[in-house]
């Protein structure tokens, strides 16, 4: 099988709200580098790199991921945008279908953005061996043996009789999925044997899961049609998305096709993998002292054990600790036994119940032009912001209706839009721009540019915005 047959779909449309306070509602953990340099999402891409050409890596994300600074160095791959989240089933349809339009009849590779694999190798030979049975009609999804009773994990049984279809490369038949089971029942399957972990990691071909999802999920076949048919009129792919997506029902791949199928082949898999799924499971591939305490950041530990500290601002210390994950960011702490962090979504549902902000972004927020850094924000109807614009950047071209600003510049120099006026701010040197003006900051120096922003007014939410000018179509 050639290059050009295989395609790979990314999914990178999770909230990654497990690993809250890192992770947040604009900045989710596949945009994170949580093992090496590279964000998640850009190891996952790099893994699939020898064997899938750059062209036939399609990433799937939601609208609001596609316009942070995270996602901006990923734009020379081909995307779809989901405008709001459905699931995988939904996602995995209609990415079928782009690959339709795109190859034909192409091997789709299915992997999540967010997952570490730390054998690639042997990732490589797998996904070899996966993509040679998709080719036979196949469903294949990757089975990892368990190493202990894990509840954050689907499981999912093969054959008794191993039903080997591929004698040389164990590919094995699949009896049944089985939802995250508590701790006895994980337990049994354990003793029991020929149980394995749902990876969510799949080979199929696209016409092979549009015919699956035909039969258990007609609602969500005829929505595919409908934009294959308008695109094949000559239609835009991602328009004709928007228009049907939000009538998706939200279903995952799994319980909607994968459960009722009778075509599901598993590839038992050992290459290091891990879902990083919680901070314990981040405590479990980070890099360890001798008394198996993961450290990062401005961290002072002693007499510390099997205990995880990440600092991203403030000094932490923590003395005679044991089997603790804590996780400090410049506006949350996070403070919890190792086996209870499973829980940490019951945070942020608690946190939206309750109208609070820290779920949703990082007091620094990254945009494509720089990162804006809320420093205070009063009850009287202010806001103090450190902005900073990265050289040969520029701020949308926009007004508010609700505010006015007063800009400082604090180094570099900036070039302002204020209405029909372009003016230049040095150093020291302020300038106020009034509720409804247009206005623009644009960096045109050589050294980033730093200013302090005063936003006085009514209503001070991000969405109070109007952009009439965008060097990144927002």
């Amino acid at each position: 099988m050639s290059e050009n047959e295989v395609f790979a779909v990314i999914l990178a449309g999770g909230s990654g709200s497990r690993l809250w306070p890192l992770s947040r509602q604009s900045l989710p953990k596949q945009f994170l580098a949580l093992d090496g340099d590279a964000t998640m999402l850009q190891a996952t891409i790099d893994r699939l790199s020898p064997m899938i050409s750059p062209q036939n890596i399609l990433i799937v994300t939601q609208e609001a991921h596609a316009k942070g600074e995270a996602y901006h160095s990923l734009l020379a791959y081909p995307s779809l945008f989901e405008p709001v989240g459905r699931n995988t089933a939904p996602a995995i349809a209609i990415a079928a279908a782009r690959c339709v339009v795109n190859g034909g009849d192409s091997v789709m590779v299915v992997l999540p953005a967010d997952h570490v694999i730390k054998d690639v190798p042997a990732f490589s030979r797998c996904l070899q061996t996966a993509i040679e049975v998709a080719a036979t009609g196949r469903l294949v999804t990757f089975g990892i043996k368990p190493v202990r009773p894990d509840t954050g994990f689907g499981y999912i049984k093969t054959k008794n009789d191993g039903s080997i279809l591929n004698p040389e490369s164990c590919v094995l038949e699949v009896e049944r999925f089985t939802e995250k089971p508590d701790h006895s029942t994980a337990e049994q399957f354990l003793a029991e044997g020929g149980y394995y972990w749902n990876s969510g990691m799949f080979v199929w071909r696209a016409s092979v899961i549009l015919a699956e999802i035909e039969q258990h999920l007609p609602q969500v076949y005829q929505l595919v049609q409908s934009v294959l048919a308008e695109s094949r009129a000559g239609g835009d792919f991602q328009q004709a998305v928007e228009k049907i997506f939000p009538a998706m029902p939200s279903i995952s791949i799994d319980y909607g096709v994968l459960e009722k199928s009778s075509r599901v082949s598993l590839i038992p898999c050992d290459f290091g993998w891990n879902d990083v799924g919680s901070w314990h499971a981040v405590h479990e591939i980070s890099q360890k002292d001798a008394d198996g305490n993961a450290l990062q950041g401005n961290v002072i530990a002693l007499g510390c054990k099997n205990t995880l500290i990440r600092s991203e601002k403030r000094l932490v210390a923590a003395i005679g600790v044991e089997d603790l994950c804590i996780v400090e960011t410049a506006d949350a702490i996070l403070i919890s036994r190792s086996d209870q962090t499973q829980r940490v979504r019951e945070v942020v549902d608690a946190l939206h119940g309750s109208g609070a902000s820290e779920h949703l972004c990082h007091l620094t927020v990254n945009r494509p032009w720089g990162t804006y850094t809320v420093l205070e924000e009063g009850q009287e109807g202010s806001k103090l912001k450190r902005i900073t614009v990265m050289p040969g950047a520029r701020l949308s071209l926009q007004s508010h209706a609700h505010r006015s600003e007063h800009w400082v510049v604090v180094s570099g120099t900036a070039t302002v839009t204020k209405g029909e006026q372009i003016i230049t701010v040095n150093k020291n040197e302020s300038t106020y721009i009034p509720m409804g003006t247009k206005h623009r900051l644009e960096n045109r120096g050589k050294i980033p540019l730093h200013i302090l922003e005063i936003q006085v007014g009514e209503y001070l939410g991000e969405d109070d915005i109007e952009r009439f000018d965008d060097n990144y179509g927002r």
